[in-house]
């Protein structure tokens, strides 16, 4: 890579890091193409996305925003997997790293916290956004159904005797 590479590599990481709701960091050594394929398509699918990085550009990106923790992160082969959402992307690595022996979570930062290893599998129990919006769905809706079938049964009552008494009278 040249310089201008260099430069526009880590502006990509400072977006990355600045629009993910955390950052999930990996060591992948092993892995064969078919495995980083499926494990790109398990991200993918939940909204998530995996990128290898340079420890020197993931470095310089940070810019020693998350200190020397953040920075301990990056030794070895490292990739990182990131989402909007905090928790699909944390859920899929460790899962993916219960699966398979080659892939690994070494930790992880939301904003400027770093998270280790046992922080991540925490926040990959904790459920998804889009769980969170079902429940709270769920919640509001419950009611309004048990008020329109409670202000129905009156009327259908009304509409049962009426037709008792239609038929009653036609026989």
């Amino acid at each position: 890579m040249d310089r201008a590479q260099k430069q526009d590599a880590i502006e990509a990481l400072k977006g990355v890091f600045a629009e993910s709701g955390a950052v999930v960091v990996t060591h992948y050594m092993g892995l064969t193409v078919a495995e980083m394929t499926d494990l790109r398509g398990r991200l993918r699918t939940e909204g998530a996305r995996i990128q290898v990085v340079k420890n020197t550009l993931a470095q310089k990106a940070l810019g020693g925003s998350i200190g020397e923790a953040g920075d301990a992160l990056f030794k070895g082969p490292v990739a990182i997997a990131f989402a909007a959402d905090p928790v699909s992307a944390a859920k899929v690595a460790t899962q993916y790293a219960k699966d398979n022996d080659k892939f690994s979570v070494i930790g992880g930062f939301m904003g400027q916290q770093v998270l280790d290893k046992a922080s991540v599998t925490a926040l990959a129990t904790l459920p998804s956004l889009d769980q969170l919006r079902a429940k709270l769905i769920g919640l509001l809706q419950a009611p309004a159904t048990k008020i329109a079938g409670v202000l129905q049964a009156p009327a259908g009552q009304l509409a049962r005797v009426v037709n008792a008494y239609a038929t009653k009278d036609a026989a």
